[in-house]
């Protein structure tokens, strides 16, 4: 039961961690802060759709 949970609370938090870029990258003014967050995204295992 405890690997389900696991599992579970996983999906949770990278579905959150998405939701939040998505938001951030609707905010931003330039490109270039674009580009920055979706390296640092990139670089922290995140996977963007």
């Amino acid at each position: 039961m405890n690997s389900v949970t696991s599992s579970w609370r996983r999906r949770r938090q990278a579905a959150r961690t998405r939701r939040a870029l998505d938001r951030a990258l609707a905010r931003t003014s330039s490109p270039t802060m674009r580009d920055e967050l979706l390296t640092m995204a990139n670089g922290g295992g995140i996977s963007v759709r």
